[in-house]
């Protein structure tokens, strides 16, 4: 997993409450297993017309948010099934960052396991964020993970609560995998000796 330290990037706005896993990647596109090729389906039934062609309206089909690397979000962001697909769709059009007050429990657990940091600010916070994000081309944020700080385009900066144990996984780039493999010594030296006191095992 790609290590988070530290990310600037164009904010998209995405001032919706209540974004379920459906509406991050609809069941359409959940055949496959692979984790690439499924940012073409991200937000899709509002991304896309009925004829395929892009919805100019949809925040991501702007030209100054086509290459956003952070959503702000309403409220309650992920919501709905537990499909490991969305972040995987965010991840394959290239967000690192999601920011809201909010998040489903299984979806925020399962940014942490993609390399995606969820945010959770306050109201306040979020409005000035979403402020910014409406910039169009000058919808700029930095964030420090190890600081834990976002900083907007015009200077100022706020601050964010993580979990330790989340953070760093994040800022070594572990996933499940990779957090078990720290412990590879450990294992092994246990492996061996509950195979020399309990042959019959």
């Amino acid at each position: 997993m790609e290590k988070f330290t530290t990310l600037t990037g164009v904010a998209a706005p995405l001032p919706v409450v209540n974004i379920d896993t459906d509406m991050i990647i609809p069941k359409d596109y959940l055949k496959t297993i692979k984790r690439t090729g499924l940012g073409r389906g991200l937000f899709a039934e509002a991304r896309y017309n009925e004829d395929g062609s892009p919805n100019p309206d949809f925040v991501l089909n702007k030209p100054a948010y086509q290459n956003a690397s952070i959503i702000v979000a309403g409220d309650n962001f992920g919501c709905g099934s537990s499909r490991e697909h969305a972040p995987w769709a965010l991840l394959d059009f290239g967000i690192r960052c999601v920011i809201s007050t909010s998040f489903a429990d299984i979806f925020y657990n399962n940014c942490f396991k993609n390399g995606i940091l969820p945010i959770v600010v306050s109201k306040d916070n979020l409005d000035k964020l979403m402020d910014d994000a409406s910039r169009g081309a000058n919808a700029v944020l930095s964030i420090d993970l190890e600081a834990q700080t976002i900083s907007g385009p015009d200077g100022g900066t706020i601050t964010f609560d993580i979990d330790p144990a989340r953070k760093h996984i994040m800022l070594e780039g572990l996933d499940d995998i990779g957090t078990t493999l720290k412990n590879d010594a450990s294992i092994g030296s246990f492996e061996n000796r509950m195979q020399s006191e309990r042959p019959w095992l």
